[in-house]
């Protein structure tokens, strides 16, 4: 059942377009592995073997940990309306810092030069390996719209706020890895 491709065949892109979740998942050699649920409204295709999504602020910071310490990501979809289908993207991720004219040059070509409040970095991934699976036993269900507490919360802690909270939950891992949220470009 599953099918393996060196990159995001057509149909592939417009499975991914008609998303409205994904998750990562990361490692280091050693310590817990990291699964992050998120929404595809930051998520871009940038070609056949590129992806890139913009990196809203969360209660740690476990995917930028992971790829500085090791670089494995994982991106996964799942069809959860319509036909069944599970899409992993496999490679090398490495993020994107706010300070940076690759963040800079990503933001202005892919968002429109807009980033909401509260982003934090950019992951970009590398795609090695594209593989589909069936999808049977994912179970159905029905999109309600999108949640109004991320951008609630950022509005509410403000510029300073998310700076001071990104320095005291953001800049190591639940596992003490160094998250590089502050480094310089």
């Amino acid at each position: 059942m599953a099918k393996q491709f060196q990159k995001i065949e057509p149909h592939l892109h417009r499975f991914i377009a008609a998303q409205r979740m994904f998750f990562t998942a990361s490692a280091a050699e050693t310590g817990r592995v990291n699964v992050s649920p998120r929404g595809t409204d930051m998520f871009r295709v940038i070609d056949d073997t590129h992806v890139l999504y913009l990196d809203r602020t969360g209660s740690s910071n476990e995917t930028a940990a992971h790829l500085m310490a090791d670089g494995r990501l994982t991106i996964m979809f799942c069809a959860v309306d319509g036909p069944p289908l599970i899409l992993r993207l496999y490679g090398r991720g490495r993020v994107l810092h706010r300070n940076s004219a690759a963040y800079a040059e990503r933001l202005a070509t892919l968002f429109d030069n807009k980033a909401p409040l509260g982003a934090r970095q950019m992951v970009e991934l590398d795609i090695d390996l594209v593989q589909s699976s069936c999808g049977y036993g994912v179970p159905l269900f029905t999109y309600e719209g999108e949640r109004p507490q991320m951008n609630a919360w950022a509005t509410a802690k403000g510029e300073d706020g998310i700076d001071a909270y990104w320095r005291e939950k953001n800049q190591r891992s639940m596992d003490g890895l160094p998250t590089g949220l502050f480094d310089e470009a």
